[in-house]
């Protein structure tokens, strides 16, 4: 039912609970553990995870979510030729309300690969995922108001698919600081994506044989550029949103 590896031309998606382990997970995630991840997480509904044992419990939940098929979570991971190749981007997912045929995306992406649309490409993705395999009639993303490049991001990639901006959702999450906020939410219906994208160009693997970060260090997870700058002009930041985890 649900793809563990799902490649797009310049993707990989990985089964999350699969494809990283929990220090791997908590050396691209963690407080501290990265000079870029409070920025990473502005906004964002969760903070830096504190310790270790946050982000075992947040990959025992994945795995409980993907079990349950109640959610789906990714290892967003480049491909050969792109910068940072087989390093962990960030992760990317969806929510699965099944009475109201309803998926909502969700992605955070490590800063040195901002720029360069993965947020759109991996959308893309799933939306032929929600669509094509899961017969599923909405897909939804949402984004905090104050994330003005995100928006622009957000507006583009649905834009493509055939959707639309819904409004602005007042006090529709609570931050894991306790604030409430809102959301502008935008959403692609069934008909809208049939009508407007012809060829989907994303393969989807059933199981996931050998797992890209398999065996690679904590430390080397995560990918810094040389000159420390090096991300793309066209989408900065990447489109975060709210996570359905």
């Amino acid at each position: 039912m649900l793809p563990e590896l799902i490649e797009t031309d310049r993707l990989r998606l990985e089964c999350h609970d699969t494809a990283v382990t929990p220090r791997q997970f908590y050396a691209a995630s963690g407080a501290g553990q990265t000079d870029t991840i409070d920025e990473e997480t502005e906004f964002v509904s969760w903070d830096p995870n504190p310790h270790p044992k946050k982000t075992h419990d947040l990959t025992r939940q994945f795995a409980d979510q993907w079990e349950s098929r109640e959610g789906a979570s990714y290892a967003v991971i480049p491909r050969d030729g792109e910068p940072g190749a087989g390093h962990y981007a960030g992760n990317t997912g969806l929510a699965f309300d099944w009475d109201t045929r309803t998926a909502t995306l969700g992605v955070w992406l490590r800063k040195p690969h901002w720029g360069r649309e993965y947020s759109a490409e991996r959308a893309a993705a799933l939306a032929q995922l929600v669509f094509d395999r899961l017969d599923l009639d909405l897909l939804a993303t949402e984004v905090i108001p104050a994330n003005e490049q995100s928006l622009r991001a957000v507006e583009k990639y649905v834009d493509r698919l055939g959707g639309r901006h819904e409004g602005r959702f007042r006090n529709r999450i609570a931050t894991e600081g306790g604030e409430v906020v809102d959301v502008e939410r935008y959403s692609v219906s069934r008909t809208e994506y049939e009508a407007t994208v012809d060829d989907p160009k994303a393969t989807f693997v059933d199981e996931l044989d050998q797992p890209t970060l398999a065996g690679v260090p904590p430390a080397e997870v995560v990918w810094t550029p040389a000159n420390g700058s090096d991300t793309g002009d066209d989408e900065s930041p990447p489109g975060n949103e709210t996570t359905p985890s």
